[in-house]
């Protein structure tokens, strides 16, 4: 493991991999959150490119400012970056992927929260919140409070410079036949 945060010893970083590796996520690496590229443009595209606008609990304009989540990541001196390679022939799975995917590293985030890691906050690599079939589209008349996260765009994550930074692989799809490279993040401390 990288020394990210200058606390994490290796023992604890590999309890941690085998955490995410029992949960599904084979492929990921160590971030210093300060290395995560925020940006207007992100909170931009959320509100005049993206037909969920509005429509989520955990998506803007429900999301913290843009000036908030930087300082959010700020306040985290470790990460695991998840990233998961898929390809779907029908579109119209992805949603139930990106469902199973959230539950994953809501139980995720969990088992690491129980390690003594109070802190430990995910951001699914699943893209917008798809607990509930139907979205309260606001936080307080949330179902499901404890498994709702927000993607890493709703915190205005620069999911590509990101990821670049991280050596991944990822580009703009021309195309649902085209594998996606999706990104997730657990913060932990």
């Amino acid at each position: 493991m990288h020394d990210v945060g200058g606390k994490m010893i290796k023992l604890v970083s590999k309890k941690i991999e085998r955490m995410a590796m029992e949960h599904g996520f084979i492929d990921f690496r160590w971030i210093n959150p300060r290395r995560i590229v925020t940006g207007n443009w992100v909170r931009m595209k959320c509100q005049f490119g993206c037909d969920g606008y509005g429509k989520g609990g955990c998506c803007p304009p429900e999301a913290p400012s843009v000036t908030d989540c930087r300082k959010f990541f700020d306040e985290y001196k470790v990460g695991l970056l998840l990233h998961c390679a898929v390809k779907f022939e029908n579109p119209l799975l992805r949603r139930r992927w990106s469902r199973a995917t959230q539950k994953k590293a809501v139980a995720l985030e969990r088992e690491v929260f129980l390690a003594d890691y109070p802190k430990a906050f995910v951001f699914p690599p699943g893209g917008p919140c798809r607990i509930c079939a139907s979205c309260s589209a606001n936080r307080r008349e949330c179902k499901n409070p404890y498994a709702a996260r927000p993607s890493l765009e709703a915190f205005a994550v620069d999911v590509y410079s990101t990821a670049r930074k991280m050596r991944y692989p990822i580009h703009v799809l021309k195309g649902y036949g085209e594998e996606m490279n999706r990104f997730g993040l657990l913060l932990v401390e």
